[in-house]
């Protein structure tokens, strides 16, 4: 029996443990399948407060880690496989092995939308990003490609115009799936040039020398050709992790869990923080946000079950 289960090893994951282990409430976390989350993909970070000078992704979650360490959060290297939430204590299994948790936090994110073509996996993190407010001052005076159609790509490529020269928007249909106040936005930008009818099929480049082009190919004609850019931004949609929980939490249309401000879902005792809620910010410092705040509605939680005050904000 643990006071407090946590799903999730991002920013919102490791924030909850260490402020569920500074209450001595001796946390367990499971890492999941991507220990440190999408930061742990990503190369510099230049706007996680305190790190003036940036710091890599992956160095920065392993800080993160070994804080909630040093206080006595219990790391186990898994995914978990199911849940029960039904009943109270809530159960979770990790493979054949069952926990059981009088408190669940859950924190497992967001995966963003792949093309699925050859050097994207690759050069993640090397000219390839699935988020603009993140990367995009690294790509100032050059010309990139954002690949999409939907608000989403209609926002991110008219951000990045604050920093790159040249924005091509690529889309496989003719005309953009945004809504007219961002498609009008988008057009109407003389460093946007959309490539209607198109699809990328390759990413070009190498971790050495970084992203130097795409092959693409016309949707109507099949026929394809290459485009000199310095930088990709993929910005087809996420989709939430949340498989585990369908039935049991209340999940919106796209499949985000539904919580309240104070990370609460429809089940007492169970809260969720980072992006598995937040497909707006979607940002590492609002993850960790929400992290402590389920930290501490878990803390509350459990004094109300054992009858005691709840010490407030430390």
């Amino acid at each position: 029996m643990h006071h407090v289960i946590i799903l999730g090893a991002g920013c919102a994951g490791w924030t909850a443990a260490i402020y569920t282990a500074r209450a001595n409430l001796q946390p367990l976390l499971f890492t999941g399948d991507l220990p440190g989350g999408q930061l742990a993909t990503t190369t510099e970070v230049e706007n996680f407060p305190g790190f003036p000078e940036g710091i890599q992704g992956p160095e920065l979650m392993a800080r993160f880690e070994q804080q909630a360490r040093r206080f006595g959060t219990q790391v186990i290297a898994r995914t978990v496989t199911a849940v029960d939430l039904q009943q109270h204590p809530f159960r979770v299994w990790a493979g054949p092995e069952e926990y059981q948790a009088r408190s669940l936090i859950i924190c497992t994110g967001s995966s963003p939308r792949r093309l699925g073509v050859p050097g994207e996996l690759e050069l993640i993190g090397y000219g390839v990003s699935t988020c603009a407010t993140c990367d995009g001052a690294f790509f100032r005076g050059q010309t990139i490609a954002v690949v999409g159609g939907g608000d989403s790509a209609a926002e991110e490529a008219t951000f990045l115009t604050r920093f790159a020269e040249k924005v091509y928007l690529i889309h496989r249909r003719d005309r953009l799936r945004a809504s007219p106040v961002m498609a009008e936005r988008v057009l109407s930008n003389g460093k946007i040039e959309p490539v209607w009818n198109t699809v990328v099929t390759e990413i070009l480049g190498s971790p050495a020398e970084g992203v130097t082009g795409v092959r693409l190919q016309h949707t109507q004609t099949g026929e394809t050709s290459s485009l000199a850019v310095t930088g990709v931004f993929i910005a087809i949609g996420h989709l939430p992790n949340t498989e585990l929980f369908r039935g049991q939490l209340e999940l919106d249309e796209a499949g985000y869990i539904v919580a309240d401000s104070r990370t609460h879902t429809n089940i007492p005792g169970v809260f969720a923080a980072g992006d598995v809620v937040d497909h707006w910010f979607m940002q590492a410092i609002t993850a960790a946000g929400t992290g402590c705040a389920a930290a501490l509605e878990a803390e509350r939680f459990i004094a109300q079950l054992e009858g005691r005050a709840y010490p407030g904000k430390r």
